[in-house]
């Protein structure tokens, strides 16, 4: 793979490595959601959820929707939801080993 598209690639899963913006993608998962409705499930400011989905739209992980005032959000695609799911599955097959990376990235960043 060369340079310029790992880089791409970074940036793409650095979209799933926030927890606001995971809780967002798991919350819009089944059905769209408003800010409103993130802001209460996802408990975060307006302009913090706002972000949030800025950088996800951008990333192309999401796709807004207007509806008079209110504007909701999905995921972009059936694709979306398989990773998030294959996502989980795998997170429960690793979740010991993922409790204790901390300790591996303070040694290896150190």
């Amino acid at each position: 793979m060369d340079h310029t598209m790992l880089t791409t690639k970074v940036k793409f899963i650095r979209g799933f490595g926030d927890k606001t913006r995971l809780q967002i993608l798991d919350s819009i998962k089944q059905e769209e959601k408003s800010v409103t409705q993130l802001m209460a499930e996802v408990e975060a400011s307006q302009s913090s959820i706002s972000q949030h989905l800025g950088c996800l739209k951008e990333c192309g992980l999401i796709v807004g929707r207007q509806e008079g005032k209110f504007m909701y959000y999905s995921l972009s695609s059936d694709r979306i939801k398989l990773l998030l799911d294959m996502m989980d599955e795998v997170f429960m097959e690793v979740q010991t080993g993922v409790e204790c990376c901390d300790q591996h990235f303070e040694t290896c960043e150190g």
